[in-house]
């Protein structure tokens, strides 16, 4: 297990986004920055993300000047620079002489130039001119000894609408289809409502005032959304692969909800594959009023295990505040401790970095209230500036962390297309899909007894895996099909929920029942799924126990599947909710119905004792307490925190060396509340 490397620094990074193109009339400002970025204990910093009126005030009048001199006192001071491309919000001039590059919305209403994120991807204009100041920057900067990274843009997102985009859509169309419209008519199942195309000129995008009832419409243009987007970054990075060829190239991911579910407007799993390190940015709620710590804490370590596995690599935190964000409904400061501890846990899912938006709070406008490192008093002594060095010196601890990866014997497939096919879905229970919130429900099962997932995509390899794990895959292609199968007949344990193998990748159910080959491999064929209303009551029995279901039970017919557990109540009482069967090499299960946490702790906890799958480390303590491991070839290291509000006892089979205080660790090891303790332990 060699660390993997994702830039050339080999130390964790720590610092974040940098405007000093707002400070540029205040040079007594600038210049305690870099004071204060020392007593901070910082080494990187994002710059320019949002600089180019700075950059180029006027078309073809370059200002690089502030930006040479950044770059020279960042680093004289030690520092790095994360050099962004300004692509996400463009100059006034930019909008007023080329109106093509403004975006049309799906009301098909034109935008005016204001906020950030609003430009046209297909615009030729638009791609030239960011192509044009990116190869200024790259020629300007590239051989800089500061330049760590390029940060393309910044957190793509949104769609277009206009004329530009329609052509573009159905030129990707076309190609998709082969030119024949007819198999598009038969993909998207258009005669239903006498929907039939007949000329390519005839199809718009989705739309409120139009049509947004094909489904097979709905998830193509997501499609060529996110295809659209990846082309847009594509041509963003041409003048720096060229330049720059070996400096690194990321963009920050994002997160939906206070869920934290994947971000539902780009698929990043297709993103992921042209970019050289995932980044995202990370703001969850911390103790708000609707959840545990510890269940945040869990979604955060899902969310974290997705973006790392989407190249088997570290990751980089982007993005996350010191103290509380602006723009949720409630912003609450983070609690004394709780920024170290919420910054060791994004290291323990393997992150290589804490990074902040902002270093500095804006005067004016709309992110004026959101936190940073230095806040309106410019001073070092408050907690929050206290806590960002306390972070920073923790982190200069832990260099030798840098680059180490988190082995798994267990997976749980998370899918971009699967999710909104079936968010779109007129059927089932249309607020109780949550399918991202499904998988929290599976993943909190090894997350409570420290045991590392990988949450992969369809496309990644399944053989490295022991257990599988598919919930709520209603779109399953039949070639998702045949790799699920193989993985099962090649020894793997496969466990599949309700609402699985629904529809194919147009969105088109199967016909004639479920797919022979699930049905091959479970042993049964679900036959009718039962969509409850939130007062229904019902349960199952397993293993002698009772477990309360809810929003959804499938009936299942057996063929040759062992019946593990039983309905307990309405017109399928008796009958089979939870099936085992083995499959050649392996074994596959079958969960009907939406079944309480509880069950998931007993049902997985059964499986980890056959599979003999164990945590990294052998540690006992009581729920809200979370154990992760990094790995080399020498070393584990060890992250033990405490998500909870009062102190907590855990018990080491083993003796670890504390990495911040050197002292041995043996025994009983008290935590207090929100603390973290990081430790190494030489692999035997």
């Amino acid at each position: 297990m060699p660390k993997i490397y994702t830039t050339q620094a080999r130390y964790m990074l720590h610092g974040g986004d940098y405007n000093p193109d707002q400070w540029l009339d205040r040079p007594d400002i600038l210049a305690d920055d870099i004071k204060l970025m020392k007593l901070a204990h910082t080494n990187t910093f994002s710059v320019g993300i949002f600089s180019w009126s700075a950059l180029e005030p006027e078309e073809g009048v370059y200002t690089f000047e502030w930006l040479d001199d950044i770059f020279e006192s960042i680093h004289r001071n030690g520092g790095r620079i994360i050099l962004a491309t300004p692509s996400g919000a463009r100059p006034a001039w930019l909008s007023q002489k080329y109106p093509e590059v403004l975006r049309v919305n799906a009301e098909r209403v034109k935008q005016l130039h204001g906020g950030r994120h609003n430009h046209c991807f297909t615009s030729y204009v638009y791609r030239e001119k960011t192509k044009e100041i990116n190869r200024m920057l790259a020629e300007r900067y590239g051989s800089q000894h500061a330049l760590l990274m390029w940060h393309v843009s910044n957190e793509y997102g949104g769609e277009c609408h206009c004329d530009q985009c329609q052509h573009a859509f159905r030129d990707w169309l076309k190609k998709k289809y082969n030119h024949d419209i007819k198999s598009l008519n038969d993909a998207w199942w258009t005669p239903f409502w006498s929907h039939t195309f007949n000329d390519w000129s005839q199809i718009e995008s989705p739309s409120p005032i139009g049509e947004n009832a094909v489904h097979g419409l709905n998830l193509d243009w997501r499609r060529f959304v996110t295809d659209q987007t990846i082309s847009f970054f594509q041509n963003e990075i041409v003048p720096l692969k060229e330049i720059t060829p070996n400096i690194p190239i990321t963009t920050n991911f994002m997160a939906d909800t206070h869920d934290l579910i994947p971000f539902q407007g780009l698929d990043y799993s297709k993103f992921a594959k042209h970019l050289d390190v995932i980044s995202w940015d990370a703001y969850p709620a911390w103790h708000n009023d609707w959840e545990s710590t510890a269940d945040l804490a869990m979604k955060v370590g899902f969310i974290n295990d997705l973006y790392r596995s989407l190249k088997q690599q570290p990751f980089l935190l982007m993005e996350s505040t010191p103290s509380a964000v602006n723009w949720h409904d409630f912003n609450k400061a983070k609690r004394p401790g709780m920024h170290l501890l919420s910054s060791v846990q994004m290291i323990a899912h393997g992150s290589d970095s804490i990074l902040y938006f902002q270093w500095r709070k804006s005067r004016g406008s709309s992110e004026k209230f959101h936190g940073a490192v230095v806040g309106h008093d410019n001073c070092s002594e408050n907690r929050v500036f206290k806590e960002v060095a306390k972070v920073g010196q923790t982190l200069e601890a832990l260099s030798e962390v840098t680059g180490t990866i988190r082995p798994a014997d267990v997976a749980i497939l998370y899918d971009w297309e699967n999710h909104w096919a079936l968010q779109d879905a007129q059927g089932f229970g249309m607020k109780t899909k949550r399918y991202p919130q499904t998988l929290h429900e599976h993943y909190r099962a090894f997350w409570e007894r420290d045991i590392p997932v990988d949450v992969i995509t369809k496309e990644q390899d399944f053989s490295s895996y022991r257990l599988l794990i598919v919930p709520m895959l209603y779109l399953a292609s039949e070639e998702t099909i045949a790799r699920l199968k193989a993985f099962a007949a090649n020894g793997g344990t496969l466990v599949m929920t309700y609402i699985s193998g629904i529809v194919n990748e147009s969105d088109l159910t199967y016909l004639g029942g479920w797919p022979k080959d699930l049905q091959e491999m479970f042993g049964m064929e679900p036959v009718e799924t039962d969509t409850l209303y939130p007062g229904d009551k019902n349960a199952v029995r397993y293993q002698n126990r009772s477990y309360e279901l809810k929003d959804y039970a499938t009936v299942l017919k057996l063929s040759t599947a062992d019946p593990e557990g039983f309905y307990e109540d309405d017109f399928y009482a008796d009958t089979t909710a939870v099936t085992s069967h083995p499959y050649k090499q392996g074994k596959t299960y079958y969960i009907g119905a939406r079944l309480s946490s509880q069950f998931h702790r007993d049902f997985y906890g059964t499986l980890i004792k056959e599979l003999a799958i164990q945590p990294a480390l052998d540690v006992k303590h009581q729920p809200g307490v979370s154990v992760q491991v990094r790995q080399d070839e020498e070393n584990d290291y060890i992250f033990i925190m405490n998500f909870t509000e009062k102190r907590q006892p855990v018990v080491l089979a083993s003796a670890v060396k504390d990495m911040l205080t050197g002292e041995t660790l043996a025994g009983e090891v008290t935590l207090e509340k929100y603390e973290a303790r990081i430790a190494v332990k030489a692999k035997e």
